[in-house]
């Protein structure tokens, strides 16, 4: 009797594999559709996009990237959030095909050689403001050109880009991120983080892995000052906590500021070229969208 009753048991286990197995493909394939398919657009008009660039410095006398265009991916379906999971690295790969629902428009930049390191201490240069269709920017593509160089110590380095590394950044948002200065009218910072950016591996080589993080004015902190005696110190100025680091390197005269930081407490490490010696200031709270002045610092030796 129990081999009798062995055979439609192993069946019945076989149809409820089988069953789940279905049910799985049949939500792969569900959830493939709902990125893949032609949506049907949803929002009607435009909207005015304006893009900044800032820069976070690294210890380079120059950072010069070779920026050939700027592309955004606009979402215009109604609800944005059920595309959270698609596949944005694919959709950045092919930024010549749209769909009624996903649509790229080029932001039309001033293509060419942009000298970062005059972006520090708070001066941005505006990379396009323009028209594009309305609902949510989920993906921001800009391609970098091969003209890419540093320079240190007054030498001249060429920088490349790593072998089968795509030619392009894709930043990802989700279309709140953005300050909506007026209605309709909205922009964005980038902010290159040159420190992570540009890496210098043993064989002398300089690459290019570019790292940009946004913000807005709105949701970000400041944190400002003036170094006394800039001039001798050559100081850099790090300002960090227990999740965020970021840089500035002082002007001529003193003067730094470092933007997009996150609401919270933070360390201000002034390190200094001998003989004036390190200073590290503690419990600097930073709270967007104020500015939080450290004022003149004066090192010691």
């Amino acid at each position: 009797m129990e081999q009798l009753y062995a055979k439609p048991i192993m069946i019945m286990k076989n149809r409820n594999i089988l069953s789940f197995a279905s049910l799985l493909a049949i939500a792969v394939v569900l959830f493939a559709t709902a990125c893949n398919k032609s949506n049907s657009s949803e929002n009607q008009g435009s909207q005015t996009l304006a893009l900044y660039l800032t820069d976070g410095p690294g210890l380079f006398d120059k950072v010069l990237v070779d920026i050939k265009s700027v592309k955004v991916l606009v979402d215009t379906t109604k609800d944005t959030r059920r595309h959270d999971g698609c596949d944005f690295d694919r959709f950045g790969a092919n930024d010549r095909k749209n769909d009624s629902g996903f649509v790229w428009t080029d932001i039309g930049i001033k293509a060419g050689i942009y000298d970062l390191l005059q972006l520090r201490n708070g001066t941005d240069t505006l990379l396009a403001q323009t028209t594009i269709p309305k609902g949510a920017i989920r993906l921001i593509k800009i391609e970098i050109g091969t003209s890419n160089s540093v320079v240190k110590d007054s030498i001249t380095y060429p920088v490349n880009l790593p072998a089968n590394a795509p030619n392009y950044v894709l930043i990802k948002t989700k279309g709140h991120e953005y300050d909506e200065y007026l209605p309709g009218q909205n922009r964005l910072w980038l902010d290159f983080d040159v420190a992570r950016s540009i890496i210098q591996e043993r064989n002398g080589q300089f690459y290019l892995r570019p790292v940009f993080h946004f913000f807005t004015k709105k949701k970000s902190g400041n944190v400002v000052g003036k170094i006394a005696n800039q001039i001798d110190a050559k100081a850099v100025v790090t300002i960090y906590n227990a999740t965020d680091t970021a840089y500035a390197l002082p002007t001529r005269e003193g003067y730094f500021a470092v933007r997009c930081l996150k609401d919270g407490t933070y360390s201000v490490l002034i390190n200094a070229t001998s003989p004036y010696l390190d200073t590290t200031i503690n419990n600097v709270v930073v709270a967007a969208p104020k500015e939080t002045s450290l004022g003149v610092i004066t090192l010691k030796k």
